[in-house]
């Protein structure tokens, strides 16, 4: 028994070490400041080195908060003629759950093709009768990576990614799940603060294409035709590409893009993160822009948050970015729940992606690169009025924490691989 017992505990531990460590070789070195992200040598890297291909011609709204994100993202699955294919990593039961199961499950009776593919794990709160509604109504719903015996290994590996298209021409991605947390306008904690993003335009393809990678990842079925890739002219004048990764096929490609895009600012550099662990090539990173004269500002939670290791963890890390002169804000109302990064006002980063170990390489994730001026600016007002409703840590506030927040500081870096 004892022998069983032992073999059980060396099995779990071997699962443990799989499942948070990859064996793709990482980035290791500050990559070298060559360009900046206005020229034209940056578009080529991040679209020939790192990522897809740059496209011309789109045109992206944003949504601030579940007031405007869900309207609009439930008038498009209630308008869609051809197909639905949504990805998201949480959906929990509630009021914004069934009203997403009954539009979906109307557009499939309608005879719309309907494809949702759900988290296993990021799912686990949500009702199977809500799942059995949609799959009665013709809806396809799948779950991503489902715990069992011959997958063990994968079980860490999550998407994480938030994608809606509809009739392969709307596109929406960001940061909110399907739950009660992300509805209204962040008027109190238990309302988020949050943002999504619409999309028309060529670039709508490549956020079909991240979708259907994984659909046919977890199925084994193609979905192909005029359906989903109808041709797509052009909707405005942004130039744009849906970049993702995944550790079945280049965990560090995220990181990657943005450590490139990091190198590449030159004036300023504007993070908004739900999660901000990040490890030590990214601190590197941007210790070297901070150096060089970037104007770095970051926004994280603050007394509100759902991940309160995660919080600490990330306090710890702030000390040498701080005396480097980058700007910490904590966002007081609410969680903050965003994940945007500006570049030097032209380059805009919107997805799934959080600057931690998980979402670099862990996760399934996706991020809408933008590359436009007129967006930049706007995006810039919205973080700036976020900024009004955040607090600045002070490297001598930080250099005063207590005792006791220092130890659960430490205590959580530790963990940092598995946050």
């Amino acid at each position: 028994m004892v022998v069983v017992l032992v073999a059980l505990a060396v099995l779990l531990a071997g699962l443990v070490v799989v499942n948070f460590t990859m064996g793709e070789r990482k980035v290791e070195t500050v990559i070298e400041h060559l360009y900046g992200a206005t020229e034209p040598q940056f578009l080529r890297s991040m679209g020939l080195l790192v990522g897809p291909s740059i496209l011309e011609g789109n045109e992206t709204a944003e949504l601030i908060n579940g007031d405007a994100i869900f309207p609009a993202m439930l008038a498009a699955i209630r308008g869609a003629r051809h197909s639905v294919l949504f990805e998201t990593f949480i959906y929990w039961s509630g009021e914004i759950g069934d009203e997403f199961a009954q539009a979906l499950s109307e557009r499939a009776r309608a005879g719309v093709r309907v494809h949702v593919l759900l988290d296993w794990v990021g799912s686990a709160k949500m009702d199977g009768e809500l799942v059995g509604q949609m799959r009665g109504a013709g809806v396809e719903v799948e779950k991503y990576h489902p715990l069992r015996w011959y997958n063990l290994v994968r079980l860490n590996n999550r998407t994480h990614r938030k994608l809606l298209v509809v009739d392969g021409r709307v596109g929406f991605t960001g940061g909110v799940g399907i739950a009660q947390n992300w509805t209204g306008h962040a008027q109190d904690p238990g309302h988020w603060r949050d943002s999504h993003f619409r999309v028309e335009g060529p670039v709508v393809a490549q956020m079909q294409s991240v979708m259907l990678d994984n659909w046919v990842k977890t199925t084994g079925r193609v979905l192909h035709g005029a359906e989903y890739f109808p041709p797509l002219e052009a909707a405005g004048e942004q130039k744009a590409q849906m970049f993702s990764s995944s550790p079945s096929g280049g965990s560090e490609s995220m990181e990657m893009m943005y450590l490139l895009a990091i190198t590449a600012a030159r004036s300023s550099l504007d993070i908004a993160s739900a999660y901000f662990v990040p490890d030590g090539i990214t601190r590197r990173t941007l210790l070297a822009a901070a150096r060089r004269g970037v104007r770095v500002r970051v926004i994280v939670p603050g007394k509100h948050t759902d991940e309160k290791t995660v919080r600490h963890a990330s306090r710890g890390l702030w000390g040498e970015l701080l005396r480097a002169g980058v700007q910490i804000h904590e966002y007081q109302p609410t969680m903050f729940h965003c994940k945007m990064m500006i570049v030097d006002g032209f380059m805009t980063s919107v997805g799934s992606t959080n600057f931690d170990v998980r979402s670099f390489r862990l996760n399934d994730e996706a991020n809408l690169n933008i590359y436009d001026t007129g967006f930049a600016e706007r995006m810039t007002r919205v973080f700036e009025a976020d900024l009004q409703r955040a607090r600045a840590v002070t490297l001598q506030a930080w250099e005063a924490r207590s005792w006791p927040e220092k130890i659960e500081e430490r205590a959580a870096a530790m963990l940092g691989v598995f946050l």
